[in-house]
């Protein structure tokens, strides 16, 4: 098994109390590829460039593979030419957390879900300056994409407001 951060202390910043539906159900992890319970279980890492939403540019929202929690939005995705989606900043920072990751001699700062406990990625400070400056450097194989008219069907209904505000402000994904 690969180390990474321990997923329970060393907690740098937790968001706002969210839901209590979204948990690390067993039932999703025993559904999960090879891949996705390398990098969601194990830590790992997909290879860039090669992974499923690195250049999707399809509008709607990314939720844990595991718990189904809510991440990140397309509204807040941009091409970082690291071959890996990447975001400014999540949709609910409740339900990402960040720990200190000391691995492979580096100093960096993992990201994972709050209540799947998923390992998702990393995230950098070399981000777009205008959106706050932070890169969330994510695995697609973490991730479940919920597409844009699929999300009330799909329980995310709430989540169509942070479309209506970009297409207002004339923003794309």
């Amino acid at each position: 098994m690969k180390q990474c951060a321990a997923s329970s202390g060393g907690t740098l910043s937790e968001g706002s109390d969210v839901s209590d539906n979204y948990r690390k159900d067993p039932e999703a992890i025993s559904q999960l590829t090879p891949e996705q319970y390398e990098v969601t279980q194990q830590c790992g890492t997909e290879p860039a460039f090669s992974n499923e939403y690195w250049d999707n540019k399809e509008p709607g929202i990314y939720v844990d593979i595991v718990s189904g929690e809510p991440l990140f939005a397309s509204v807040n995705k941009y091409d970082s030419h690291s071959g890996w989606p990447s975001f400014t900043v999540p949709i609910e920072p409740g339900n990402v957390v960040e720990h200190q990751d000391t691995t492979y001699g580096m100093v960096r700062t993992e990201v994972r879900s709050s209540h799947g406990d998923s390992h998702l990625g990393h995230v950098f400070p070399d981000g777009p300056r205008d959106a706050g400056g932070l890169r969330y450097c994510i695995n697609s194989a973490a991730l479940r994409f919920i597409p844009l008219d699929d999300l009330e069907r799909e329980g995310y209904g709430d989540y169509r407001k942070l479309f209506e505000t970009a297409h207002e402000t004339g923003s794309s994904s």
